[in-house]
Formats: C-alpha cells, sequence, structure tokens
C-alpha cells in the first residue's frame, strides 16, 4: 500500500479517524474528525512514527530539535524521535506545558530548550487553522527563544479555506516561510474510502462517507 493509505488503514483499525457529524474549532461542522489521542497500542504509535519517520525523511529538511505541542504532539515527538534516532539521526527533542508549573524547576518546555541558531521542526497530528504554529511561535518569541521554526509535519492535511481563502498549509508556508508536509491528505481519505485495499477490513456506508466530505471540501475545501 501507498504511505497514505498505510496511515488511513492504521487511523480506521485505532479508531482514529471517525466518520459522523463532528463541531470543529472553526464552527464548521465536518463529516470527519482525526483524533491521534484515540492510539492505545503502543503497536500502533510504533507503526505511527514509522509512517513520521518516512515523510521527515522524503522531505529532505534539516533540523536537529522535534518539537511536540501540547497535549498531542507530546507522543508523536518522543515516538518519531526515538524512530529517527534508530536510523541514525542525532537530534533533541521538546514539547511545552499547557499549565503554569510553580514549583520545582519550572519552565514551560520540556526536554531540550531550544537555542539560538537552533533549526526546529514541529510534530502534529492535523492542521486546520495553523493554531500550534502560531502559539509555538508566540511562545518562542515570548521565551527569547530565537531557534527557526523551519517544518511542520503532520498526519492529515485537511486542506481547507481559512479566513482569507487560503488553506491553513498555505497561511503557514507563504506567511512564515515553514515547510508544510504531511502523510495524507483529506482526498486521500476519499479514494480510500472508495477503493479500500483488499486487505483492509471493509468500512460500512464507505461511498456515503466519501460524498459527505467531497460535499465538505466543495464547501470549505481549496482546490
Amino acid at each position: 500500500m501507498e504511505r497514505s493509505a498505510e496511515l488511513i488503514a492504521l487511523m480506521v483499525q485505532a479508531d482514529a479517524l471517525k466518520f459522523g457529524t463532528f463541531t470543529l474549532k472553526s464552527g464548521r461542522v465536518s463529516p470527519y474528525f482525526v483524533n491521534t489521542g484515540a492510539y492505545g497500542a503502543v503497536a500502533d504509535l510504533l507503526e505511527l512514527s514509522r509512517l513520521y519517520a518516512d515523510l521527515i525523511e522524503r522531505s529532505d529538511v534539516t533540523f536537529n530539535v522535534l518539537y511536540g505541542p501540547a497535549y498531542k504532539g507530546i507522543p508523536l515527538a518522543a515516538a518519531t524521535g526515538t524512530e529517527l534516532a534508530r536510523r541514525g539521526w542525532n537530534g533533541k527533542y521538546a514539547f511545552n506545558r499547557k499549565e503554569p508549573k510553580d514549583h520545582g524547576d519550572g519552565g514551560e518546555i520540556i526536554g531540550y530548550v531550544p537555542q539560538d541558531g537552533d533549526r526546529v521542526a514541529i510534530i502534529e497530528d492535523v492542521t486546520t487553522a495553523g493554531t500550534s504554529v502560531r502559539e509555538t511561535r508566540e511562545l518562542f518569541a515570548r521565551l527569547g527563544i530565537g531557534a527557526k521554526i523551519v517544518a511542520l509535519y503532520i498526519s492529515i492535511d485537511r486542506m481547507e479555506r481559512g479566513s482569507d481563502g487560503r488553506s491553513a498549509t498555505q497561511q503557514i508556508r507563504e506567511d512564515y516561510g515553514i515547510e508544510v508536509h504531511s502523510i495524507a491528505t483529506t482526498r486521500d481519505i476519499v479514494e480510500y474510502l472508495r477503493s479500500t485495499p483488499p486487505d483492509c477490513a471493509p468500512i460500512p456506508d464507505a461511498e456515503e462517507h466519501a460524498r459527505k466530505i467531497e460535499a465538505y471540501l466543495k464547501d470549505y475545501g481549496v482546490s
């Protein structure tokens, strides 16, 4: 299978890709939802980290820090960083706290704290509005961190328009100069629904889900 189909099959198996009616942060009502927090088996996380590591190697972006925004980015950074290290990458990983800590050593960034001159890649599950990138940039600026964010790696590109007509990935690339790479896209999900590999479990009402996602893309997607 192609890597996009491998990811979607894994997500369906782990119930990390759901079909139905879901209200997003944007207020839009989506016919599908991606939740990497649903991965409960270590074997699933291991497979996911392999797919992310493959994506990173194909992107050919040079960075020395892998950063996972809390909360869903934390296990992704740890697992994918471990897989990359197994392949020979000698980098660091970090993530942030959601809540301030008023005891112990405090600090808002856990793991390696990026330094001036570092090149940072963010790893996330999906991006709909580019929130994690903006929040990470704001956090680095507030802490006086001069590291450069060079890439964002995500599992699914939802391909949705933002308020200015561009997708979140377009905004991130054009406004911040950050490369964005995804393992799969919403259109890959539609294709998977219509041609599920024979060795994967069939999805009930697959064609209906595919039509609803296509209609959603027609209303909110980018070409």
